[in-house]
């Protein structure tokens, strides 16, 4: 009797264990179908055509990017612009320099001519005074006196007086306005007198002396 009961007993245990069984496995491919639903739901063909459109929207995207690099027009419009504006500098500093040069050569003497208006009062008193002047020895100092301030305002300047008597001539220093026979053998080819002298302005001949060569 307790065999029987026992048996009965395993009977309905494993019975029990088969039916949960039975439903997890259910469950389980409850479970699968819905997964299975929400990928075919996934792939129908509104879920395709929004896939679509994304795809769409970055390739335009690419495209405004690819579209957005500069044209060659744009470019030959940028350079142009830029030569434009550098042509203008340029010009307005050609006008500049030209018109600055133009006041410098207009004023450039101005330093010389106000140190010699000093010289030309000199002269102007000397005049004055040599109307009842009875010294003549005073009257010829102060010529002297003259003639030695004008000398050294043009040497301030870089005036610096020829010195060719005596030399040999020099077709890019001298310019001859007669030949004499020499008065002496060694000046031969040499310059015998000093007609006109010469002068340099730093060292830049601004008149030849016009002499006499002994032949």
């Amino acid at each position: 009797m307790k065999i029987k009961i026992y048996d009965i007993l395993t009977k309905t245990r494993i019975g029990k264990f088969f039916a949960k069984n039975e439903i997890t496995n259910t469950n389980i491919m409850s479970e699968e179908k819905e997964f299975n639903e929400e990928i075919d739901a996934a792939s129908t063909p509104e879920t395709q055509e929004t896939n679509n459109e994304q795809e769409s929207a970055e390739n335009t995207v690419t495209e405004e990017q690819v579209t957005a690099e500069p044209t060659m027009e744009d470019k030959y419009a940028e350079l142009n612009d830029k030569f434009v504006r550098l042509y203008s500098e340029f010009d307005n500093y050609r006008k500049r320099t030209n018109k600055e040069k133009l006041d410098l050569i207009s004023t450039a003497s101005a330093g010389v001519i106000k140190d010699l208006v000093s010289i030309l009062d000199d002269f102007e008193r000397a005049i004055a005074n040599n109307e009842t002047a009875e010294d003549i020895q005073g009257v010829k100092e102060g010529f002297h006196l003259i003639f030695n301030k004008f000398k050294n305002i043009l040497e301030t300047k870089g005036l610096k007086q020829m010195v060719a008597k005596g030399e040999a001539f020099d077709s890019e220093l001298h310019e001859a306005i007669a030949n004499i026979p020499a008065p002496a053998e060694e000046l031969k080819g040499k310059i015998v007198e000093d007609v006109e002298k010469g002068y340099y302005l730093h060292d830049k001949v601004i008149r030849y002396a016009k002499v006499v060569v002994g032949q």
